[in-house]
């Protein structure tokens, strides 16, 4: 209520006595919160530097080395005593020395007396091994391929590792208190944890980006490579009140795609691609073949994790892609420089604010459906 009063001294008293309770109250909220730091690891230190600048902080002071055996040391070079510390690392590039990296250094400030470690991990690592029932190894990498042709006897699908499980038990096992990730492969994977996970959706960046630079998006239709990622898809086609299509592959056996099934109908329409990440690009590519076979007039890719190992880059290179955008969940400037194919959404402020809400004891569901500007 507004302070009326006719005496002006008095009102001006009044005015005085409340803003003084607001100030009471916001300084006994910051010396419940924790101060913030923010570290970042060696996988991506441009993500965590424009995180850090949204936020309006400095980056942390950490040092990060190998030994000549390549054992992997970190030193904290601040105080986090009390502090509510995140720490920034994608599951990129040398996978398995970041992964130990981050919990080298989830360790070093748990055992520092850090208040709460929050691992950011834009892309997680090992997120496909999540269950038993696949081949271990990418479709289209040559150990794959050897295993195919010796004809292993499919029974020992019952012994592959479910390493989204192991790397959740080992962040946990470090210290970590809270998990910040984005577009997890497999949604159970949060299942995985016992602590909170915040899995982002890339979909609120996307659907811009969409509505940004492609001029005739209500002539589209969005269209899944495989059938596991048709509830991505109808998400984002329902919101922009256009059609869905799924390709659905058929194989005959291991590692070779006998046909794809092209399920709706394309033609004159502009087809975008939509998928949670692509490694190799085989599924895509060939995707994109089919929908131009199909009809389609033009074929956009749009990859929340764009890993790009192997061929990937020499096949879109060669395929019928008018663009294949990608987050920056995973450093893409090498990849853009090889192929000018390849467009890049920034989603540092999803995660900066994620951080910010989180530090200050507020809902990050806001997130799951807008882009914070």
């Amino acid at each position: 209520m507004p302070v009326r009063s006719a005496n002006p001294i008095r009102a001006r008293s009044l005015i005085r006595d409340n803003l003084e309770k607001q100030a009471g109250c916001l300084n006994l909220i910051h010396s419940r919160m924790p101060n913030i730091k923010v570290f970042s690891g060696t996988s991506h230190p441009d993500l965590a530097q424009r995180i850090v600048d949204r936020l309006g902080i400095d980056l942390g002071k950490v040092v990060t080395k190998k030994f000549s055996n390549l054992e992997t040391c970190v030193e904290i070079g601040e105080s986090v005593r009390g502090e509510d510390v995140y720490i920034v690392q994608s599951g990129s590039g040398e996978i398995n020395d970041n992964l130990m990296e981050l919990l080298i250094m989830i360790n070093a400030c748990k055992i520092a007396s850090a208040s709460r470690v929050t691992a950011v991990i834009p892309c997680f690592p090992y997120a496909r091994q999540d269950k038993k029932d696949k081949l271990a190894g990418s479709d289209d990498t040559e150990e794959a391929k050897k295993l195919a042709k010796k004809n292993y006897d499919w029974k020992f699908r019952s012994r592959a590792p479910i390493s989204a499980k192991l790397v959740a038990n080992m962040l946990s096992v470090a210290g970590a208190d809270h998990i910040i990730t984005m577009d997890l492969h497999a949604s159970q994977i949060q299942g995985f944890f016992d602590i909170p996970v915040d899995n982002l959706y890339a979909e609120p960046a996307v659907l811009k980006w969409i509505k940004e630079n492609i001029p005739e998006w209500k002539n589209s239709i969005i269209v899944s490579p495989d059938a596991g990622g048709a509830k991505r898809v109808t998400s984002i086609a329902d919101r922009l009140n256009v059609e869905f299509a799924l390709i659905h592959k058929e194989r005959k056996k291991a590692n070779e795609v006998a046909s794809m099934v092209l399920v709706g109908d394309v033609k004159d329409k502009i087809a975008i691609l939509v998928d949670d990440m692509a490694d190799t690009c085989g599924t895509i590519v060939h995707a994109a073949d089919r929908l131009v076979e199909a009809g389609a007039t033009k074929v956009y890719a749009i990859l929340t994790h764009g890993i790009f190992s192997g061929p990937a880059i020499s096949r879109i290179n060669n395929a019928c892609f008018e663009a294949v955008v990608v987050t920056n969940t995973i450093p893409q400037d090498g990849h853009m420089r090889d192929c000018p194919k390849i467009q890049c959404i920034d989603v540092s402020m999803m995660f900066a604010e994620a951080v910010r809400r989180t530090h200050n004891g507020e809902s990050v569901s806001y997130l799951f459906s807008n882009v914070p500007y």
